[in-house]
């Protein structure tokens, strides 16, 4: 099971990261410089396999919340460096939460519940309907406004499934 932690903060660089000896890959993967406003800086490495929400283009000076697994292995550098799964560019029109969601449609921390409508959007990563019951999964929340109860309550404009 994926074990999804974020980090949000503004992008201070981005570069191309090698990730073979001879070159073959050049350009397909990208080190993204992220720091928080705080002082906590993180590298996220960005592969072609990274879902990138709304399939938004990320530049130097935005800020974003990066997605990664933190069951995943790390090397012991500073600063951390985190294979970045899910890179979402903040706007202030949607609210997005990755989590898994339990057979109420409860995220794992207890703070989000999904009420699906029949306008609620359910794909899979790969832009196509998903079929299934999304509970008990991994998901990616594209949601509006909530209610202020615990757990916050919201009728989501799209869900994608993470198989």
């Amino acid at each position: 099971m994926i074990n999804f932690v974020f980090f949000r903060g503004i992008v201070t660089m981005i570069s191309d990261f090698p990730i073979s000896p001879n070159g073959e890959n050049e350009g397909c993967y990208k080190l993204y410089s992220v720091d928080d406003g705080g002082g906590t800086m993180v590298n996220f490495v960005v592969a072609p396999t990274t879902y990138f929400i709304d399939h938004s283009q990320v530049s130097v000076g935005d800020t974003i919340t990066g997605y990664y697994n933190a069951n995943a292995p790390v090397p012991f550098i500073y600063p951390p460096q985190y294979n970045a799964l899910i890179i979402v560019k903040e706007n202030s029109i949607q609210n997005v939460k990755v989590d898994y969601f339990n057979n109420q449609l409860v995220s794992s921390d207890g703070q989000l519940k999904l009420n699906l409508s029949p306008f609620t959007q359910l794909l899979l990563a790969n832009g196509q309907p998903f079929t299934g019951n999304p509970a008990d999964r991994n998901l990616i929340v594209i949601y509006g406004p909530s209610t202020k109860s615990i757990p916050a309550q919201t009728m989501p404009y799209k869900v994608i499934v993470w198989c």
